[in-house]
C-alpha cells in the first residue's frame, strides 16, 4: 500500500505532514512521489490565501476522476476556514483537525466515515486546540536527516484584521517545553544541524499556561545551555515571532549562545502607523525600531528578515511610502513581500478592498526593488570573509552546491561533493549577487559535530 501527500503553506503545516506520514507508515503505508501509484491521497491545505485553496479543488478534481478505474481513498486537513470545510466535505473522503491524528488509522479503516468534527455545520469560531497535545506525541517522520521543525505551540491569540489563522487552528497552546527540549537534543544526537522552533506567535510562548510554564526566553536559555554542554555545532532559529511580544531578554538570550542562530525574523507587515492600527498589529513603529535597535546592538552580526503586505485595505501611496522608508531604515536582508488578498473569517474580508490589483502589484515590485538593493549591499560586505555554511542541495548550474549560512543566506560553492549534504563547512566567499553569495570551499576540517 502506497500514500501520497501534498503539503501546502506555512512551515507549520510542513512539521505537521511529518507526524501524518508517521502515523500511515506505522499502518504499513510506503510513501511515493508519484500519486499515480498511491491508493491513499492526502493534502494538507491552507486557507490563510487563495492560491494554496485554488490548487486543492485542482488537485482534488484530477484524483477524484481517477476514482472512476481504481480504488482511491483522499484525505484532507491543515489549516482550514469553516466555509472552506464545507466545500471539502463534497469533495474528500476523509476531513480531520491535526488534532485528530491518533485516529486517523481509524478513519481510514472505516473509509468514507468523516470525523465527527468534519460533520459539525461550520461556524465562523475557532476551532477547539485540546487534544493538540495528542498530535505532538505522535513521534514524526522526518522529511531530512540535517534539517528539522520541532512546534512549540500552536494557535493564536493576537486576531490581526488580515489573519485566518485564529479560525484555522485555534486559541494559543503551548507544548510542554520538557517534550521540546527532548526533541532538540533527540536531534542534536541524531546529527541534525538545522532546528526550527515553530509557533504562530512563538514568543508568547507559555503565557497560556498561567505561571506553570516557562516562558520563551527561557526556553531558549535551556536550549542553549544544552547545546554549550554537548560540545555539537547546530543551528535553531525560531518562526514567527510577534514584535508586541518580543523582548530584549530574547536577544540577550541569543546573543549568548553559539547554537542560538543569529538571525531574527520579525514581522513588520507595514510601516505605516495608521496601517498597523486598521490590521491590529498591537505595536507602533517605535515599539518595532526599538526592537532592532537592541538586535542591532546585541547581536550586531544578525540578518533581519521581516514579513509586508503591500495593498491592504485603503492603503495609500502615502501610507506605502512609509513602509517603503521603513525598508531604507531597517534594510532587511530578507523580505517575504506579499499582496493583500481578502480571506473569509478575517475581519478585514468585511471591508472594501480599495487598492487595485494592479497598484499593489507596483508596490510589491518596488519595495522589491528597495530589497535588492540592500541585500546585495549586505552580501557584498562579506566578500573575502569566510563562513560556516550548512549544505543543503546542488544548484542548477552544474558542478555547484548550495547551501545556507547561520543568518540563513543562500551561500553556492564552486563543487559538487554529495559527502557533504548535510555538513557544515566552511566558505570563502569571492562574489555577491541580490540574494546570494558565491565562495569556495575551504579545507574540510575534523569537527566534532560532523
Amino acid at each position: 500500500m502506497k500514500y501520497h501527500l501534498i503539503t501546502l503553506g506555512c512551515q507549520m503545516n510542513l512539521s505537521d505532514s511529518e507526524r501524518v506520514s508517521s502515523v500511515l507508515e506505522s499502518m504499513g503505508y510506503e510513501r511515493t512521489e508519484n500519486e499515480e501509484e498511491a491508493s491513499l491521497l492526502g493534502m494538507l491545505a491552507c486557507s490563510v490565501r487563495q492560491k494554496p485553496i485554488d490548487k486543492v479543488y485542482n488537485k482534488i478534481a484530477q484524483w477524484n476522476k481517477w476514482k472512476n478505474k481504481r480504488n482511491v481513498v483522499t484525505f484532507v486537513s491543515g489549516c482550514i476556514l469553516p466555509a472552506d470545510k464545507e466545500k471539502f466535505l463534497k469533495s474528500f473522503d476523509l476531513i480531520f483537525q491535526m488534532s485528530e491524528l491518533a485516529q486517523l488509522p481509524e478513519m481510514i479503516r472505516e473509509y468514507g466515515v468523516v470525523t465527527p468534527a468534519g460533520l459539525r455545520t461550520p461556524q465562523p469560531t475557532m476551532p477547539k486546540n485540546e487534544h493538540i497535545a495528542e498530535m505532538w506525541h505522535i513521534k514524526p517522520k522526518y522529511q531530512s536527516t540535517y534539517e528539522a521543525f520541532v512546534p512549540i505551540q500552536n494557535g493564536c491569540d493576537k486576531f490581526c484584521t488580515f489573519c485566518a489563522v485564529p479560525y484555522t487552528r485555534g486559541r494559543e497552546v503551548s507544548r510542554p517545553s520538557g517534550e521540546i527540549i527532548d526533541e532538540v537534543r533527540h536531534l542534536v544526537n541524531q546529527g541534525y544541524k538545522s532546528i526550527t522552533l515553530l509557533g504562530q506567535n512563538v514568543n508568547s510562548y507559555g503565557l497560556d499556561k498561567n505561571g506553570e510554564e516557562i516562558n520563551f526566553a527561557e526556553l531558549l536559555r535551556q536550549i542553549g545551555e544544552y547545546g554549550k554542554a554537548s560540545g555539537e555545532e547546530f543551528w535553531v532559529y525560531f518562526t514567527s515571532p510577534h514584535p508586541q511580544d518580543m523582548n530584549r531578554e530574547v536577544i540577550e538570550v541569543i546573543a549568548a549562545y553559539d547554537c542560538l542562530a543569529k538571525q531574527i525574523h520579525l514581522p513588520m507587515q507595514s510601516g505605516d502607523e495608521r496601517v498597523l492600527i486598521k490590521m491590529n498589529r498591537r505595536h507602533s513603529m517605535d515599539k518595532y525600531r526599538h526592537i532592532v535597535a537592541d538586535i542591532r546592538e546585541l547581536i550586531p552580526q544578525a540578518t533581519l528578515f521581516t514579513d509586508i503586505i503591500v495593498g491592504f485595505s485603503s492603503e495609500g501611496e502615502a501610507e506605502f511610502q512609509n513602509t517603503a522608508a521603513a525598508m531604507n531604515e531597517f534594510q532587511f536582508n530578507m523580505a517575504y513581500i506579499a499582496m493583500y488578498s481578502p480571506r473569509p473569517g478575517a475581519a478585514s474580508y468585511r471591508w472594501e478592498n480599495e487598492v487595485s490589483s494592479d497598484d499593489k502589484k507596483d508596490r510589491l515590485h518596488r519595495l522589491s526593488e528597495i530589497l535588492k538593493g540592500h541585500s546585495r549591499a549586505y552580501n557584498e560586505t562579506l566578500i573575502g570573509k569566510t563562513m560556516r555554511v550548512l549544505i543543503n542541495g546542488t544548484d542548477r548550474k552544474t558542478g555547484f552546491s548550495t547551501g545556507l549560512n547561520e543568518g540563513k543566506l543562500i551561500v553556492r560553492l564552486d563543487c559538487q561533493n554529495n559527502s557533504l549534504m548535510g555538513k557544515i563547512v566552511d566558505v570563502k566567499i569571492t562574489s555577491a549577487a541580490d540574494f546570494s553569495m558565491s565562495g569556495e570551499l575551504q579545507e574540510v576540517f575534523s569537527h566534532s559535530n560532523q
